[in-house]
């Protein structure tokens, strides 16, 4: 929708009390008022919307342009009914309300509300139209109530101010359906005529094609649900692609539950040899040296041999290093002593 500056003109006369509008002529017209004004304001972030009454003495401008709809409510709560219906007076102070609009690229419209008979001669209302389509300003009729008396100079009145199929006379005989479900399918709110036009199936795509302003719940919960869905497919082809990842290759050879242990075990066994070579290195000579010196013990001494050969043990692997530093000495000394006996 266009940026536009929306007055409302609703009727406030002694007819609203009717109750063939359920619950009443006064409070489905409040309905009407909620719907108007929530299509307004969220169809563009700038649009404003004015509340004015035209019973009784003189019409009252409940809101000026706002968008506030707390204002709204509280104004159209705080007025009364009186008096009978001012068509014309209530059109001509709605255009001056929207003369003195701050945002001068705004739209004009009027949208009144018209449920009580119409009192205005058709002179004066065809008067005022051609007013009204000199100053630009764009006029929609919701006729409800009385609608069969009002219907013909109501129609003169649109036939004059129309340009350019920007005006609208919406007719709700009562007994068919609710004032508001009318109202929500009238190009008054629908966007592009109808609401199975072009324009509106494509800004309702995203839900499905049903309008939101019509079943706000419905088109919240499609919406919820669709982003559900997409969330759940997201998630199903990134698993798909882990799973993918993690395959064995076709050409591999499966490995059995007892050659994986055998691999493990010869594995450990392996790992566990090269740390013993490691922890025993500080200790142990290379093993060109171990043999001669094994055999020179072994033709000299005895007490050598059996030294040496308790250094060769198994034992020695599980010596720690000060054990080994030990060890070493206790062979220094014995060496020592062997030579003294020689020099004997």
């Amino acid at each position: 929708m266009p940026l536009e500056a929306t007055m409302l003109v609703i009727d406030n006369s002694e007819w609203m009390r009717n109750g063939d509008y359920p619950p009443s002529r006064w409070d489905a017209q409040a309905d009407a008022v909620n719907i108007l004004f929530d299509a307004k304001t969220n169809s563009h972030p700038e649009n404003m919307v004015g509340v004015l009454t035209m019973a009784g003495q003189s019409p009252e401008v409940l809101a000026s342009l706002t968008q506030d709809i707390g204002k709204v409510f509280a104004a159209i709560h705080a007025s009364k009914l009186t008096g009978s219906l001012n068509l014309v007076s209530g059109i001509n102070v709605a255009q001056l309300a929207l003369k003195h609009r701050q945002n001068k690229n705004q739209r004009q419209r009027v949208i009144a509300f018209v449920g009580s008979p119409v009192t205005d001669s058709q002179e004066s209302l065809v008067q005022l139209a051609k007013k009204l389509k000199k100053n630009n300003v764009a006029v929609d009729i919701v006729n409800f109530g009385e609608d069969a008396q009002n219907e013909s100079k109501l129609a003169k009145f649109l036939e004059t101010v129309n340009s350019n199929d920007n005006s609208h006379l919406l007719t709700v005989p009562a007994g068919t359906q609710l004032l508001s479900d009318t109202l929500l399918s009238s190009p008054i709110v629908v966007e592009g005529g109808t609401e199975g036009g072009p324009g509106a199936s494509a800004s309702h795509a995203e839900y499905g094609g049903i309008d939101p302003n019509m079943d706000p719940e419905l088109a919240m919960a499609l919406r919820m649900s669709l982003e559900e869905e997409q969330a759940r497919q997201r998630a199903s082809t990134q698993s798909g692609e882990g799973a993918s990842g993690s395959l064995v290759p076709p050409d591999a050879t499966p490995i059995s539950g007892t050659d994986a242990m055998q691999t493990e075990s010869s594995g450990t066994t392996e790992s566990n040899a090269g740390q013993s070579t490691q922890g025993t290195g500080t200790t142990q000579q290379p093993q060109e040296n171990q043999s001669e010196a094994a055999s020179a013990t072994n033709t000299s001494d005895p007490s050598r041999a059996t030294v040496a050969g308790l250094h060769d043990g198994d034992d020695d692997e599980e010596m720690t290093e000060e054990d080994a530093i030990a060890r070493a000495i206790e062979m220094s000394l014995m060496d020592s002593k062997g030579e003294q006996k020689d020099s004997l």
